[in-house]
């Protein structure tokens, strides 16, 4: 048995395989990630019954004919829209997210509303029993009888039941419980893993079945495994927020079908995971009336525009180094917007601490949240009452300028929506914007400017 097989190292994290053990993994620098595993030498045989191959040509480009067949949707607009529309036939999608999360949850949700419609589908499962699922479902709803369950971790017996029942759509929960006789290494390790999603990968091609994979993460966040089965999927989904928290983001990180730009917006109940279709007053719910440091700044995810509440608390230090924390967005940002302040508007924030909050946990990223942030920690520091009808977007230079934004008129748009009077948004924007009504627009084009604006208000 030796004579067949050779030993090799993989690397936890990223897949990363060498002859010999080392302490840290030459493709992700992480350290003490590399395990030892059993790889089979013998060649596959190229044996059988030459008849019955089928040989592929090349195929002329204009004479490939595009399928009419149109997405199916899950009646979870929340869901279509990250995944660009719909499930498309044939597809292999990886759900990812923390433990907890509501990653099965969620797809036994889409295995009801598919179900209703008449789809079949087949939901495997390799880490809970029936009774356990059965428990989960009588919270979710009735489902039909066009839901098959089925707990199995063997590659081989699931392909066979998927070859005889040919479902519709198939759900893997999940990618690291599942194992193949021929690879000897335990499940959920580098080899399994790449070899179950690779079986899987030809399943969904070959016989135009949609496949959706939950996939655990390391602590960084990631989909634990190799980096190469993002690369072997059509679409990698990740379902973030703290889980003690009742709302979900779902994101998407690669999608060869739609965007990678939209997001979904979910909340936990005992129901299940219900859609929030108006995140920004989800988000804004509860925000204090009459306190300084607080400001709604707008952020773009993808199409979407979403209002968030911005606080900062500024106040004198105690130790020799002022301490800077940021939550929910970029921790450097912070302290460039804080440089900028006390070089080009000449506040002292040298010897304060500084603390700035995106409310409700949200992370956000996209420079438009500068001037909010700027806004904020002036008014936490000279203790000024920014009105609660008052909007702010726009990216800070370091030169105290703040430049323009894209898609400023939806911006603008989402806040008179929720009843803002006043916006405050970079000069560059004005041509973009055109005529609005109902909302006052406070063009700026220096970071000065918005600042003595709010003091006067």
């Amino acid at each position: 048995m030796l004579k067949n097989k050779k030993i090799v190292y993989f690397c936890q994290e990223c897949g990363y395989e060498s002859a010999k053990w080392m302490g840290q993994c030459p493709g992700c620098k992480a350290w003490n990630t590399f395990a030892e595993e059993a790889v089979s030498t013998v060649k596959a045989s190229k044996t059988g019954d030459k008849k019955q191959e089928k040989r592929q040509e090349p195929v002329i480009l204009k004479n490939i004919s595009l399928s009419e067949e149109e997405r199916q949707t899950t009646n979870i607009k929340e869901l279509d829209r990250v995944l660009g529309g719909g499930i498309v036939p044939g597809s292999l999608v990886l759900v990812g997210g923390d433990p907890g999360i509501g990653k099965s949850t969620l797809l036994l949700q889409v295995c009801r509303n598919l179900s209703d419609k008449g789809t079949s589908v087949l939901y495997i499962s390799g880490e809970e029993s029936l009774r356990q699922i059965k428990l989960r479902a009588n919270r979710i709803g009735t489902f039909s009888d066009h839901l098959e369950l089925f707990c199995e971790t063997n590659l081989e017996v699931i392909r066979d039941v998927i070859e005889r029942k040919k479902p519709d759509t198939v759900v893997i929960d999940s990618i690291q419980t599942m194992f193949h006789e021929d690879i000897s290494s335990a499940p959920g390790s580098v080899s399994q893993v790449r070899e179950s999603t690779n079986i899987l990968m030809q399943i969904a091609k070959g016989m135009g079945i949609s496949i959706f994979i939950v996939g655990h993460v390391t602590k960084e966040g990631n989909v634990a495994g190799p980096r190469v089965l993002e690369h072997m999927v059509d679409t990698v989904l990740y379902f973030e927020g703290d889980r003690h928290a009742s709302y979900r983001i779902l994101r998407a990180v690669k999608n060869r079908f739609g965007s990678t730009n939209e997001i979904g917006v979910f909340e936990m109940r005992n129901t299940g995971l219900e859609e929030v279709k108006n995140p920004s007053e989800f988000m804004l719910n509860g925000k204090p009336a009459g306190a300084s440091g607080s400001i709604v700044a707008c952020s773009m995810e993808g199409t979407r525009p979403i209002l968030v509440e911005i606080q900062a608390l500024v106040c004198q230090s105690n130790f020799g180094i002022p301490r800077r924390t940021a939550v929910g967005t970029d921790f450097n940002r912070v302290n460039l917007l804080m440089a900028v302040l006390e070089k080009k508007v000449g506040i002292r924030l040298a010897s304060c601490d500084a603390y700035v909050n995106i409310a409700g946990g949200m992370k956000m990223t996209e420079p438009a949240i500068d001037l909010g942030i700027a806004l904020a920690v002036v008014s936490s520091s000279r203790d000024i009452v920014i009105p609660d009808t008052v909007l702010a977007f726009g990216e800070i230079g370091l030169s105290g300028e703040v430049r323009a934004v894209s898609m400023a008129g939806q911006r603008v748009a989402e806040a008179r929506k929720l009843g803002f009077q006043t916006v405050i948004l970079p000069e560059a924007c004005r041509s973009s914007i055109g005529k609005t009504e109902g909302i006052r627009l406070v063009f700026v084009s220096w970071i000065q400017d918005a600042i003595q604006y709010i003091m006067k208000e």
